[in-house]
């Protein structure tokens, strides 16, 4: 399989897109977690071939990838390239137009992981937006979708745009599976973003190909994503973050684990195996995460194992995973406040990530327990013009 990054790397574009790229001045947002599939860093290796850039942008995370969740990242000097690099996530969170005023081209290519509530594909729609205001042509080098591609499998609910923010801005489902190639084709059809888009597709993947795309090449796409199984149960227990227990940021496990100090981690996994969850087993799990909510504090609770990656369904599992906290420990879970982003709504932290305003008393009355409403039946043909994939 031959990544976006690695045919630009080996001019295996089309003819005028390469002579418009190798005659251009060139932006481009990306970290250090968008590798080569050689395991070497994309801008270090089109460096090493004789491509320029005049200045990087960088997601949250920074471009090293490395900065906490939510910690806003200063411009710096890449250490790799000696070019300067904005942060899009601090005090702004779109290039400005002086940013883009000498570039022709801004190349995006950063690791995605096929959920709604993931910064860097937003971070993508405002450099789309950006690109069209200043007339600068975007090339996305793709990458597959590390939690696959069925569009059968996808799942809702669709976001509200009430609620936007830098985890969702626009109506699409929480498990969407598109690539982020995709996903910048659909949104410059279906918001009207007059810009020139380019899409260097991968060559060699399937929208069926299993998850995770093997553990030899997978590199963390953020601090808490260590690998293919916690990235496929993302979509469902990062919505534990809009509530008072740890999905187990810090340890070893993060979002495989569900615990408080007020859980009882014996009966919290026998309502879950109850539950009959399809695809998925919970273990009595404790530890003592280190940040966020109960830092410091011992924690019951339980660690998730995946039984059948096709039958999971990741957003339906984390709902039912907080109706059942209610249901066992009635009136122990609260949701959590947390102040917007500037030009973000005012929504709570879960009805941001959910998509849905009074997400928490809707979820914890086991409104969404039925996996039957998560279902996006027009998604598939919402979506069909902008695939590139079979």
């Amino acid at each position: 399989m031959l990544l976006g990054i690695d045919r630009l790397i080996r001019r295996d574009i089309r003819p005028d897109l390469l002579s418009r790229l190798a005659g251009g001045r060139i932006g481009m947002l990306t970290n250090d977690l968008a590798l080569t599939s050689d395991l070497v860093r994309g801008r270090q290796s089109l460096a090493a071939t004789g491509w320029r850039f005049t200045r990087l942008f960088g997601p949250e995370h920074g471009l090293s990838g490395r900065a906490r969740e939510g910690e806003h990242v200063g411009d710096l000097t890449d250490p790799v390239t000696g070019v300067e690099v904005r942060s899009l996530y601090g005090d702004d969170v779109r290039p400005a137009a002086g940013d883009l005023a000498d570039l022709d081209v801004v190349l995006v290519d950063l690791p995605d992981v096929g959920a709604r509530f993931y910064t860097y594909i937003w971070t993508m729609s405002h450099m789309l937006e950006a690109c069209a205001d200043a007339g600068v042509e975007v090339v996305v080098l793709d990458r597959p979708n590390p939690i696959g591609g069925r569009l059968d499998q996808a799942e809702g609910p669709m976001l509200d745009e009430r609620g936007q923010s830098l985890v969702g801005r626009w109506a699409m489902p929480i498990r969407h599976g598109l690539t982020i190639g995709e996903l910048a084709r659909h949104w410059v059809r279906t918001r009207g973003i007059d810009v020139d888009l380019d899409v260097i597709e991968v060559d060699g993947w399937s929208r069926d190909a299993p998850y995770g795309g093997g553990e030899r090449t997978w590199m963390p796409p953020s601090p808490n994503l260590p690998n293919p199984t916690t990235t496929l149960l993302y979509p469902g227990t990062c919505l534990a973050e809009g509530v008072n227990v740890s999905e187990g940021r810090s340890t070893a496990v993060p979002f495989r684990v569900i615990a408080a100090p007020f859980l009882d981690g014996e009966r919290y996994s026998a309502a879950i195996a109850e539950a009959g969850l399809p695809g998925i087993a919970a273990v009595p799990y404790g530890f003592t995460p280190l940040v966020r909510d109960h830092a410091g504090e011992a924690c019951e609770g339980v660690i998730l194992h995946i039984t059948d990656a096709d039958a999971l369904r990741p957003v339906h599992t984390g709902a039912r995973l907080l109706s059942l906290i209610e249901e066992i420990h009635p009136g122990a879970l609260e949701e959590r406040s947390l102040v917007p982003m500037p030009g973000e709504s005012d929504w709570s932290p879960l009805e941001k990530l959910f998509g849905v305003k009074g997400a928490f008393a809707q979820i914890i009355a086991g409104e969404w327990n039925d996996p039957g409403r998560f279902a996006v039946p027009g998604w598939a043909d919402a979506v069909a013009e902008d695939l590139l994939y079979a």
